[in-house]
């Protein structure tokens, strides 16, 4: 039973992941259903207390969305882009990645992709070398943002598992920003000499001799600088960062936030307040159309990344609850000789399932019961970034259609795609040196 029952939970997220969207979500409600009224096992707590911390910062930065906040970063970049186009490959992963950890979702790269290809172009450069690591590397941020889910859902549970911790967001990004910045160099390093040069690249060369080809790649340019942007857009940023520093400063000192019953505010209320405090200020100061938010890219992204979350750690949490004793029993021996295997586990659980915070509560609460360090988790916290194996992840596939010269592919046999090494090496960089940062300071 508990392989028929496990196959079920694996048929469900695969079928979610093919549809894509909330079908991830609502399709684990089918084998959450099977589960409970098929072989009756109990059903499992959902989330509510991350889904509540998602659904607030995933409104504040669509808030800053509508009000201008995100075309203005996206300016900023793109100007910083364009006055160093000879350090494309570099620079542009940087700044995928500093806009994730800024607003909690890596979806902001569809905008910026364009212009990334753009001055690739134009300064004789492969595109795939900037495009694919930088589509990486705007996933690779999401563990490192202080309103991000991945990051949201492992201190909940850490602190659930061990209230006498009090582990704290920055305490967790001390260990992730430092590791993933590291496996974003050695990926774009790596990048930097990837494929033929364009001068030497004959399906290049093919396409550049095709007039209506080489009109389809250099006859436009693809830019932000020219739109303009309201009066507000800058203070709507200000908010937002503002934001994020009281969150993070309230988490650092703990003396500042009320008590009640001897004990400070829980953080998740603390986000959830803050987030929603400064996306009713947008509103009113910054003239944010309330329309404009729930049509926007970033609110929409996080919404379906809402029901995917619930509906994945609802059914995981249904089947894993009803068999912890004999999975501890079965891997006991395994964790206490490696528990740094626990990151094998993560990555694969990603690379079925699309979504980061969805595998830290499908995964976490498992590995604290098989009594695995709790700063061994945080150290292995970047291998939950594992769905660029299969290149199906809506950023991917935007990549590949924004590079309009074809050299950022998903190859003939699917995995021999353009993500793959630079994906490999960021997580595997990454999750190599957060493991000894964590190890050697907590």
């Amino acid at each position: 039973m508990i392989i028929v029952q496990l196959l079920i939970v694996l048929l469900a997220l695969y079928v979610g992941s093919r549809y894509g969207s909330i079908a991830l979500g609502v399709i684990s409600g089918i084998g959450l259903a099977v589960l409970v009224f098929a072989f009756g096992l109990k059903p499992g707590t959902p989330p509510t207390d991350v889904i509540y911390i998602i659904i607030a910062a995933v409104t504040c930065a669509g808030v800053l969305q509508a009000g201008g906040g995100m075309d203005f970063m996206i300016q900023i970049t793109e100007k910083f882009l364009r006055a160093h186009p000879e350090r494309i490959t570099f620079y542009a992963p940087f700044c995928t990645f500093f806009l994730t950890v800024l607003v909690g979702t890596g979806h902001v790269v569809y905008t910026l992709m364009p212009i990334i290809t753009d001055i690739s172009l134009k300064k004789g450069i492969r595109p795939e070398r900037p495009c694919a690591v930088a589509s990486v590397a705007s996933q690779v941020g999401i563990t490192c943002s202080p309103i991000a889910a991945a990051v949201v859902s492992f201190v909940t549970i850490t602190n659930t598992k061990m209230p006498e911790l009090g582990l704290t967001i920055p305490q967790v990004l001390m260990i992730t920003i430092p590791a993933c910045l590291c496996g974003i160099f050695a990926a774009a390093l790596f990048s930097s000499k990837r494929g033929l040069d364009l001068d030497k690249d004959p399906k290049y060369q093919a396409r550049l001799a095709d007039p209506e080809l080489k009109e389809y790649m250099f006859g436009s340019t693809a830019t932000t600088l020219d739109k303009k942007l309201p009066a507000t857009a800058k203070a709507s940023v200000l908010l937002f960062l503002t934001a994020l520093a009281v969150i993070v400063i309230l988490a650092t000192f703990p003396a500042l936030l009320p008590h009640y019953d001897g004990k400070p505010l829980k953080m998740n209320l603390v986000i959830q307040i803050v987030m929603l405090t400064v996306a009713g200020l947008m509103i009113l100061t910054c003239k944010a159309e309330p329309k404009k938010v729930v049509s926007g890219s970033v609110w929409q992204a996080g919404m379906v990344a809402v029901v995917a979350i619930y509906g994945i750690a609802w059914l995981s949490d249904t089947y894993f609850a009803a068999y912890k004793g004999e999975m501890m029993t079965a891997m006991k021996d395994i964790v206490n000789a490696y528990p740094w295997a626990i990151a094998f586990v993560l990555f694969a659980v990603s690379v079925l399932i699309n979504t980061q915070g969805g595998v830290v509560l499908a995964i976490m609460p498992l590995a604290y019961d098989l009594g695995i360090p709790w700063y061994v988790l945080l150290g292995v916290l970047p291998s939950v970034y594992g769905y660029f194996f299969i290149p199906n992840y809506p950023s991917d596939i935007a990549t590949v259609n924004f590079d309009r010269s074809g050299t950022t592919v998903i190859g003939k046999y699917l995995l021999n795609h353009s993500f793959m090494i630079p994906g490999l090496i960021s997580v595997t960089v990454s999750t190599i040196i957060g493991y000894l940062l964590a190890n050697f300071i907590y």
